[in-house]
């Protein structure tokens, strides 16, 4: 097992990109290529920086954790516009919204811990 498996955030991260893969199953077709496509990868983007970020110096192991933050907002973003436009619900909305407080959270607290 990678030392990364073992954080809670990265297994939180990539709990959630399932469940922004399983939130977009629905969104209609004519959104493949633009807003399905855009979401899924800032979601998958998450776990990837903290995954990446773990294998350098703490300098960069932080750069790389606001990546991951910033991947995240974007995925609330995109969330925010797929609510708008009636592509999900309500209640998914809200628990991608929540999951993501929670994600952000414990990503300030990891790089509060590298000095940052």
């Amino acid at each position: 097992m990678f030392n990364f498996e073992k954080l809670e955030v990265w297994q939180k991260s990539v709990a959630y990109a399932g469940a922004v893969y399983r939130a977009t199953k629905t969104f209609p077709k004519e959104e493949q290529f633009g807003l399905t496509n855009q979401i899924r990868r800032a979601a998958a983007s998450i776990a990837s920086n903290i995954a990446e970020g773990s294998a350098r110096p703490p300098a960069d192991y932080a750069r790389f954790l606001g990546y991951a933050v910033g991947s995240l907002f974007e995925v609330v973003t995109q969330a925010t516009i797929a609510r708008n436009e009636a592509y999900i619900t309500a209640e998914i909305y809200q628990q991608l919204y929540i999951d993501a407080e929670e994600i952000s959270r414990m990503l300030s607290g990891l790089r509060r811990s590298l000095g940052e």
